[in-house]
Parts: C-alpha cells; sequence; structure tokens
C-alpha cells in the first residue's frame, strides 16, 4: 500500500524565519500551500474576497488599483479588534478552499500548510499530520521585521502582542527550529535532518 502523503503545518511568529523554513522544505521535495500568498492573491484586484471585503468595510478600504489597501486594513485591524473577527470571517474560509485545492495537487509529495495563525486555530491543528515551529525570541524578531520597507519596531511589536505567546506554538509542535543566530546553512541542516527523520527512504525506518 503507498505511504499515506503526510501533512506539515509550518508555523511561528512574524520574523521568525519561517518562510525561509518553507523553502528549504520545497527544496526537499514538499508541496508548498502558502496561506498568506493565498489571502495576498484573494485581495488582489479583482480576488475572489473583493466584493466581500467592499460590502463589509466599504469601497475605502480598496487601493487606487482595486486591491484591498494592506496597511489601511493592518491600521484598522490594530485599532479595532471587532475589525480583525471580521476580516477573518470573510478571507479564511475562501483561504481554506483554495488551500484544499492546492494540496490536492500533491502526488505523493508531503504537503507543507505555511500557516503564520496555526496556533491560533484548531481547525489547522487537526488537520495536518505534524507541526514544525520557527522559534526565535522577541528581540529577534522585532528587530528583523523592522527592516522590511514601511515597518517599524512598534508595527512589529504589535503585531506580535496579537500572535499567539512563543509557548502556545512551541506547546503544539512536533518539532522545534529555534531560529535565534543560525547562519542560512545551519538552519537547512536542522530541516534536512528532520526531513531525513520524518521522510526515511523506502525501505528505512518508519
Amino acid at each position: 500500500m503507498p505511504r499515506r502523503v503526510a501533512t506539515i503545518g509550518l508555523t511561528g511568529g512574524i520574523g521568525s524565519g519561517k518562510s525561509t523554513a518553507a523553502q528549504g522544505l520545497v527544496a526537499r521535495g514538499a508541496l508548498l500551500v502558502d496561506t498568506d500568498a493565498i489571502a495576498r492573491a484573494l485581495t488582489l484586484p479583482s480576488g475572489a474576497a473583493i466584493p466581500a471585503l467592499v460590502a463589509e468595510f466599504g469601497a475605502d478600504a480598496l487601493a487606487a488599483d482595486g486591491a484591498l489597501d494592506r496597511e489601511k486594513m493592518r491600521q484598522r485591524v490594530f485599532a479595532d479588534s471587532s475589525a480583525k473577527a471580521r476580516l477573518e470571517a470573510i478571507l479564511h474560509p475562501l483561504i481554506g478552499a483554495e488551500a484544499r485545492r492546492q494540496a490536492a495537487a500533491a502526488g505523493a509529495r508531503p504537503v507543507v500548510f505555511d500557516v503564520p495563525l496555526l496556533a491560533e486555530s484548531d481547525h489547522w491543528r487537526a488537520r495536518v499530520d505534524r507541526v514544525l515551529v520557527i522559534d526565535c525570541e522577541e528581540a529577534t524578531q522585532v528587530a528583523r521585521v523592522a527592516q522590511r520597507p514601511g515597518w517599524s519596531e512598534d508595527d512589529a511589536r504589535r503585531v506580535i502582542a496579537r500572535q499567539a505567546p512563543r509557548a502556545a506554538r512551541r506547546a503544539i509542535a512536533d518539532a522545534v527550529i529555534n531560529n535565534d543566530g543560525l547562519t542560512l546553512a545551519q538552519l537547512h541542516a536542522e530541516l534536512g535532518a528532520l526531513w531525513a527523520l520524518w521522510f526515511p527512504p523506502a525501505g528505512g525506518a518508519p
């Protein structure tokens, strides 16, 4: 009987290096389903979420090109917790449907679901076989995020405060990679060791 396709939930706080780790897993043969990328596609001009977003938040939620104004929405969510819940009620079902569609194309490959808010979602934790957390100190997160265009240290801290605590992410993990001070080569070595453990060659140890 063919080995069942494994599903990995990949998560980590903003600035943890999760996206870099995702590409490392892809290089080893995984199919990546990036829920952030799906969310961005849904909110591009003429994206599937745009009509519902306009109905909920008004036309001023859009940028001049007709896409969701992500910066404006980010500030709105910071200021109003109900806005976050309303936004998620629109996006999450659409993200879930597209994620399932993409995962169906995996064939025999392991599927990696890159989910920033996996620890906050019982739904995602229940649907994956294993959870990998990329972790680092909050100071490291802040320093990395503040280097991104349009972000400040205060912006980074506000996002971190709204995400699950590090302890909560680590508590649901089957494996944790501490990405404080790792070089890219060292991070890839950690991923390679984990891949060998979770996906041994045919005929190897289970």
